[in-house]
């Protein structure tokens, strides 16, 4: 009983740490972390069994449910075949890359430089610089550059603002169209 209660509370602790120094809980479990990174709903999980395989570069922002797997598991059940049999492949990010909720990063990926990655993708290949990829594996959208003409089009204008102003300012926004809150 007390192994349980003590496994418990540890796994308390360990939440609490992530969610108050999500870097220095990445770094404590091996992963490289750049400067300026953001973690949005950071756990032990999410970094896979191999933790000190993956390498995240500066100004990131890495998403809640985003998981990184860096080996394949299907060689389990082939162990009984050919018993050293094992595939694991570092996972490197660039600088200024955006990872979208629930993204999946494949083993042996590199994502480049100034990239996003969309919402719910699982990225099997390489992402060169300056990229938009999503989708089922990810593919292709735009250019990072393409993406941001559309979006300077599309604008709500308050990027700058933050917490209850910016809600304010898009709820007045949308009020105008009819929305209530």
């Amino acid at each position: 009983m007390l192994k349980i209660f003590k496994s418990i509370f540890m796994s308390i602790l360990e939440r609490l740490y992530a969610a108050r120094k999500p870097i220095e809980f990445a770094r404590s479990l091996g992963v490289k972390v750049g400067n300026n990174v953001r973690f949005y709903g950071i756990n032990r999980s999410m970094f896979g069994s191999e933790p000190w395989l993956i390498s995240i570069g500066d100004n990131c922002y890495i998403t809640a449910g985003v998981q990184f797997i860096n080996h394949d598991g299907g060689t389990l059940i082939l162990r009984k075949e050919i018993p050293t049999l094992e595939w694991t492949a570092p996972i490197e990010i660039g600088n200024d890359v955006y990872i979208g909720v629930r993204c999946i990063i494949l083993p042996n990926v590199k994502i480049g430089n100034r990239c996003i990655i969309g919402a719910g993708s699982i990225v099997s290949k390489d992402v060169p610089d300056n990229s938009v990829y999503a989708g089922v594996p990810a593919r292709f959208i735009c250019t990072t550059d393409e993406y941001l003409e559309k979006m300077e089009k599309k604008s709500l204008k308050c990027g700058h603002l933050q917490g209850e102003e910016k809600a304010e300012v898009i709820k007045e926004i949308y009020r105008k169209k009819g929305w209530t809150f």
